[in-house]
């Protein structure tokens, strides 16, 4: 098991500076973000000359000169965005990772499942996270049949194609329509096994999910992992629950919130969840994602990288 850090965490360092920095802690893996969902402007790689062979191969000698790996390409956003103008960025940039992974020799490629909207159309997403009441209990089901499924079928199939030793590795991340170990699974009969998971734990823990599960349950389909934690506050969840109208950006009000690792669960519960991953045949890059909203993206990262060192030591890795 190695550590890895997703770019989009030092949003403040040019790409030359990021390399530097991975390189001096030791890090060797990078995972670089093209995305619609991101710090803009995007300061490490550029979606209207990512496929110029002169930046490229500028890419190639940088990673070199540090001894950085390119380990993944990020493509986070709503590839269904209802807004057609806001799908075919995300799509493009989704696209533009693919192939810049496929000229790079890189196996996998990070996104979401996307989340359309709902039977009636519209420009906003519908987020099926309820099955309540006679007017919502089928949002699922029809976003899957309809608009998700069909997408990443078509998607697999493309992919089998065109770039057959890449992985594309979903994050379940509430939000959009796949966002739990159940929404995978109903989207598995319409993929092949080139659609996989991203384990990003803190959005199992906010949702009361102990992640180990979604690892025993899908372990053979883990492609890629990110390294974030989650803090919960007990006292302000018994008044306001996990579900929530505001981002979980303000430390003094937030239920939950995003952390570095180690800083929402113990070395223990990490040692553990790391154990579970090379059980199930994981054994690669666990990428820092730094959105703890109490440090910058340096200390965010930094600490992320001590607690994810003190997690792998039990297991005789170096990180």
């Amino acid at each position: 098991m190695r550590i890895g850090v997703y770019s989009d965490s030092l949003p403040k360092l040019s790409r030359r500076e990021l390399l530097a920095w991975c390189a001096e802690r030791g890090v060797k893996d990078i995972e670089l973000g093209v995305g619609a969902w991101g710090p803009w402007p995007r300061p490490h790689l550029d979606i209207a000359t990512v496929g110029d062979a002169k930046e490229r191969d500028t890419l190639r000698g940088e990673l070199k000169e540090f001894g950085i790996r390119l380990a993944a390409v990020n493509a986070a956003g709503n590839l269904l965005h209802p807004d057609a103008a806001k799908r075919a960025d995300a799509q493009k940039r989704f696209r533009a990772a693919v192939d810049l992974a496929k000229a790079f020799g890189v196996k996998r490629v990070i996104t979401m499942s996307g989340c359309p909207a709902g039977p009636g159309g519209g420009s906003l997403s519908v987020f099926p996270c309820w099955a309540t009441s006679s007017d919502d209990e089928r949002i699922f089901d029809w976003q899957m049949s309809e608009v998700v499924g069909p997408y990443w079928r078509e998607t697999s199939h493309w992919l089998a194609k065109e770039a057959p030793e890449i992985m594309v590795c979903l994050e379940l991340h509430p939000g959009v329509t796949v966002f739990s170990a159940a929404g995978f699974g109903a989207l598995t009969p319409y993929v092949g096994r080139n659609i996989g998971l991203n384990m990003d734990p803190s959005h199992f823990w906010w949702q009361g999910i102990d992640p180990v599960t979604v690892v025993e349950e899908y372990g053979d389909r883990i492609g890629y992992a990110h390294g974030k934690d989650t803090l919960l506050y007990p006292d302000r969840i018994r008044r306001q629950g996990v579900l929530h109208f505001s981002p979980p950006s303000d430390p003094s009000k937030a239920p939950w919130h995003f952390v570095s690792v180690g800083e929402g669960h113990d070395d223990a519960t990490w040692t553990a969840l790391i154990k579970a991953l090379q059980k199930a045949g994981y054994d690669d890059v666990v990428s820092i994602e730094h959105e703890d909203p109490r440090y910058d993206g340096e200390e965010g990262t930094r600490r992320s990288l001590e607690g994810l060192q003190r997690a792998l030591k039990p297991l005789g890795a170096k990180g």
